[in-house]
């Protein structure tokens, strides 16, 4: 059996990123695409896609699709997500899934509703480098884990039209790369954050936050730290403190990217330092988890409450922000 998926949308991510691993995943296959620009002719061409429709309400409305993937801008993706549920569609939406929790649970109740399977596009989760890091934390190598500090940036430039600038679509950096940075924290750690603090640089001639830190706290005294930015060269780490010993993710998030790759280091409290490397490619390794997902009927690893409690979090970040001081998560 082959799920066969829609594009909704003509993002770069779907042309660079995600459109190529369906096509080189086991069990799926992309037969359409849709665009309300009129470039879905154009775009089905370029990427060997055989058929493309000029409504995302014609998409789905296709039959023959089984599965749809949603790279729309941030502010659609609960529309598009609900409506596609309606249409009996599985989706896989772009990170983030929506820009408040309680937008994200309407999509995950729409999905349920109608039988079918949703998952948050988190594709650097799938990354087997993150399974070592497990495995070394369970075996307790590192000792008791006290505290995370991730961070990832790059350079946006002087790109004024770049939508991740775009306040009214949900722009800025926390929504863009420092998502990735608080999943990472969440999910490691193994629990939800008690409470959050965080800051940020945003210029009112931008309107969004173009870098922004800070840092949680979790049961038992263990805390978290995170900063994102739009202003500084690629940088896509984490780093894992423990009372024996630490773990080094390099390029957490971005293993795939020029000169980097797929690797962690260890180093034990005498100073000695190991590495462990591994390959895969994260966004087909995504791809073909969701397509098992669908095939046999069950809840993807990442599931719908964990993309709910990621939003929280991320919503928590924004609110103290806003209000210069901690904001305690119940």
């Amino acid at each position: 059996m082959r799920i066969r998926f829609g594009i909704l949308g003509t993002a770069n991510i779907a042309r660079k990123a995600v459109i190529p691993a369906i096509q080189n995943a086991q069990g799926a296959e992309v037969v359409s695409v849709a665009s309300g620009s009129g470039r879905a002719r154009e775009f089905a061409a370029e990427m060997g896609i055989e058929h493309y429709h000029d409504s995302y309400e014609a998409m789905l409305d296709d039959e023959s699709i089984d599965a749809v993937y949603i790279p729309l801008p941030n502010t659609l993706h609960k529309k598009w997500t609900i409506a596609a549920a309606q249409k009996g569609k599985h989706v896989l939406c772009e990170k983030p899934a929506a820009l408040t929790a309680r937008d994200a649970m309407q999509m995950v109740q729409a999905c349920e509703d109608n039988g079918v399977i949703f998952m948050e596009a988190f594709m650097y989760q799938f990354h087997p480098q993150h399974e070592i890091v497990r495995e070394v934390i369970a075996s307790g190598e590192i000792g008791d884990v006290k505290h995370m500090r991730a961070n990832f940036s790059f350079y946006i430039g002087d790109k004024p039209n770049n939508i991740r600038l775009n306040s009214e679509l949900g722009g800025g950096s926390i929504w863009d790369v420092g998502c990735y940075c608080i999943h990472s924290s969440r999910i490691i750690i193994g629990s939800e954050p008690l409470k959050v603090y965080a800051q940020a640089s945003i210029p009112k001639e931008v309107g969004v936050d173009l870098s922004a830190a800070g840092i949680f706290t979790f049961a038992n005294g263990v805390t978290a730290s995170f900063d994102c930015s739009f202003e500084r060269q690629m940088s896509n780490s984490y780093e894992i403190l423990g009372t024996k010993g630490s773990i080094q993710v390099p390029f957490a998030y971005r293993p795939d990217a020029p000169g980097a790759g797929g690797f962690v280091r260890i180093k034990n409290s005498e100073g000695n330092v190991r590495e462990e490397t591994a390959e895969g490619e994260q966004y087909t390794l995504m791809v073909e988890h969701f397509t098992h997902c669908v095939e046999n009927k069950q809840t993807p690893s990442y599931s719908g409450e964990a993309t709910v409690n990621n939003l929280k979090v991320i919503e928590a970040c924004y609110e103290s922000i806003d209000k210069n001081q901690p904001v305690e998560l119940v």
